[in-house]
């Protein structure tokens, strides 16, 4: 029969702290010991108390009766309404001791300070615990106190400023589904939970624990309100639930049929009650042998110790002290810090500047609720229950002695690049700087090291000296260890025609390298596009992700030619249908050859213009007529689809001549009042030699 016994079984900080007070008190045997109710719901510590002395009184009429004398006066971790206390401030002689639980002073002081307001306090509890019977003295003992659904259908309306608070040890689900229905009824009420971090935590734990147990055992007190909420919990999800006191309340086991039973206890349950229980079990295991098993088993075994009172209640305090190093679960992430359950005894705070030396670090992103981690103990306030931790002190701690075992083992260690130093660059790991060379940041040359800086480097530590503080570090032997395996898998499983996801590594002006697993190979510039391209950097980037397949490969020479237009996508496969022979279109001069030139009217489609198919008239070179980056007009006079040739013709749409310009001559006819230009060559004479002989004409006015 298996046993899961809850981590969080047993006393909370609160009775924790009180019961370490009063024994402490009994020690010293310096004054009697008194104390205001019940210091816990367990009858058997209560009984063990009165035998160490410590007598309680149960209202403030009892205490009235020993006003006078010189005794100790504990106030119990629920703690008393603020008329109560003023009035044993009055009693001179009475040495009072407050040890009400810090997370109820928190909600004495919130409803104080609400109702000083004007606000209506309502407080989700028991009415008759002391716990809520001292919070609703803070505000007059006028709160509207609710414990389950129908108590809110009988408030009535409400209207104005509403606070609600919740007493520590409520149902978690219970809360939530009664704020859910007076969030209907005030719409302007303001909501705080503040039940105890270690009753969620409790609860949550035995909530998880009944749902795969054939039986649950609660632990507890009968008058415990923290027990009979985790008897609830327990009893939804596992119909075999029982809460007892004591050991000798348990119920009838059937070992055949029992294979898993379940324990958890309220905060007011002493370890050795627990322990009882617990030796009980292993007793019901032991029976399930052979009755001659058994029986020998019995008479071979040594009679167990008696379970001593007094060491049995000091085992069960929870110690901890400054600069030791704990284990906790992280139990609430906000951006005051981190929230960590010790134990459920103990909860401590991280403080953002705390939690680690990387200013990037982000808790949201690298710590999960209900993950276990180390923490260094920087403060311990009992009387407050504040707890102030450090995460990242705890890290450099034990991150010498990690970095030391992951040198000597050659372990991987992941670490965050955080400047850039002479040399090379400066990274963080366990809130210890590792220095990597510049050689050792890749297995390329690398230019710009900024590019580095914020990121996550997986690096194999190479020179390690804890008395110098010196740790070296390498991304390079990683990688290249990586794309050592990576090639070799790859060149064994290689072929023709099949595609690789890869990334772009570099460019040239002939193609671009991609990476497709530890080999490199070349993408030809006229494989990366059906488009005419000048440079890779036009279709692709430097670290994108594509897919390639491959065209040729050479395992001797290491060599790969890579293909990255799609066949789907070629433009030849659909010209057919969009252009035919006879066909006028318009492109622009994008080559020019000895023989012609070459015109692009399809965004990837271009055809040729042969020399003879530019002009009417003889030209011994294109350039005469025609310039790159030139519109022209062409008709289709050839297609060969297969060989993926078009042929194209100037001259038979608009014939371009040398020595004239179709644009200019247009603009030229068709302008205002400019000369026309004659079409065929005419003289026009003035005089005449003879006329000039005779004295008729001036020759000096005759222009030469």
């Amino acid at each position: 029969m298996e046993v899961i016994l809850a981590k969080s079984a047993g006393f909370c900080f609160g009775v924790n702290n009180v019961l370490k007070t009063i024994f402490q008190l009994i020690e010293k045997k310096e004054k009697p010991v008194y104390t205001f109710g019940p210091v816990i719901h367990n009858e058997q510590m209560v009984n063990y108390l009165e035998e160490q002395g410590v007598v309680t009184l149960n209202d403030i009429d009892e205490i009235e009766k020993i006003k006078d004398n010189n005794v100790n006066l504990i106030i119990r971790a629920h703690g008393i309404p603020p008329y109560d206390y003023n009035k044993l401030k009055t009693y001179g002689n009475l040495s009072v001791i407050d040890r009400t639980c810090p997370y109820v002073q928190k909600i004495h002081k919130l409803v104080r300070k609400k109702y000083e307001d004007g606000y209506k306090i309502i407080i989700t509890g028991d009415a008759k615990h002391p716990e809520v019977i001292g919070i609703n003295g803070e505000c007059e003992d006028n709160a509207i106190i609710i414990d389950k659904p129908e108590d809110i259908d009988n408030i009535g309306e409400l209207s104005g400023k509403i606070c609600v608070v919740s007493q520590t040890t409520f149902n978690q689900n219970k809360w939530e589904k009664l704020i859910s229905m007076l969030k209907e009824k005030c719409k302007d009420a303001e909501f705080y939970n503040t039940i105890c971090n270690s009753t969620i935590v409790r609860q949550k734990e035995a909530e998880e624990i009944a749902k795969k147990v054939d039986m649950m055992i609660v632990i507890g007190g009968k008058n415990s309100s923290n027990t009979s909420k985790l008897y609830e919990i327990c009893k939804m999800y596992c119909n075999e639930t029982y809460k007892i006191e004591t050991v000798g309340e348990l119920p009838p086991i059937n070992i055949n049929k029992i294979k898993k039973i379940g324990i958890t206890a309220g905060a007011s349950t002493p370890d050795w009650i627990i322990k009882e229980v617990l030796q009980k079990m292993e007793e019901l295991n032991r029976q399930s042998q052979t009755q001659n098993q058994m029986q020998a088993n019995i008479e071979s075994q040594e009679p167990e110790q008696e379970i001593n009172f007094a060491e049995a209640l000091e085992s069960s305090f929870m110690k901890i002290n400054s600069g030791e190093i704990v284990k906790g679960t992280v139990f609430k992430i906000s951006n005051e810090g981190v929230i960590v359950d010790l134990g459920g005894k103990y909860e401590g705070t991280i403080p953002p500047d705390e939690l680690s030396d990387d200013p990037y670090y982000n808790p949201k992103e690298n710590l999960k609720v209900g993950q276990e981690i180390e923490v260094l103990v920087l403060r311990v306030n009992d009387s407050e229950a504040d707890v102030i931790l450090s995460k990242k002190r705890a890290d450099v701690i034990r991150g010498w002695d990690i970095l030391e075992k992951a040198f000597e083992d050659k372990t991987p260690v992941r670490a965050r690049v955080m400047e850039i130093v002479n040399g090379g660059v400066m990274a963080i790991a366990y809130g210890i700087k590792i220095f990597i060379p510049a050689s050792q940041l890749s297995d390329r040359y690398v230019k710009n090291l900024n590019e580095y800086l914020k990121q996550i480097v997986t690096i194999r530590i190479l020179d390690f000296d804890r008395r110098k503080k010196k740790i070296v570090g390498s991304q390079r032997v990683i990688l290249e260890e990586q794309k050592e395996l990576l090639a070799k898998e790859l060149w064994s499983s290689i072929e023709v025609g099949k595609v690789y996801k890869g990334k772009v590594k570099s460019f040239t002006n002939y193609g671009a390298f991609v990476d497709i697993g530890g080999v490199e190979g070349l993408l030809h510039i006229s494989e990366i596009s059906w488009k005419k391209i000048k440079h890779p950097s036009e279709v692709l980037r430097i670290g994108e992700e594509i897919e390639v397949k491959v065209l040729d490969f050479d395992k001797e020479k290491k060599k790969i030619s890579l293909g990255y237009k799609k066949p789907a996508d070629d433009p030849w496969k659909t010209v057919a249908q969009k252009y035919y022979i006879g066909d006028v279109v318009k492109g622009k001069v994008v080559r020019i050859v000895p023989f012609g030139c070459f015109v692009q009217f399809d965004e990837a489609l271009d055809g040729l213009v042969h020399i003879s198919q530019i002009s009417n008239k003889r030209i011994a070179k294109p350039e005469e007529v025609l310039m790159v980056g030139q519109e022209v007009a062409a008709k289709i006079i050839e297609m060969d689809i297969e060989n993926k040739r078009i042929g194209l013709s100037i001259k038979e749409v608009n014939p371009i001549d040398p020595g004239t310009n179709t644009d200019e001559a247009d603009n030229s006819q068709h302008a205002s009042g400019e000369e026309e230009i004659p079409t065929e060559h005419k003289e026009e004479l003035s005089g005449t030699i003879g006329e000039a002989l005779k004295g008729k004409i001036d020759l000096k006015n005759i222009e030469e």
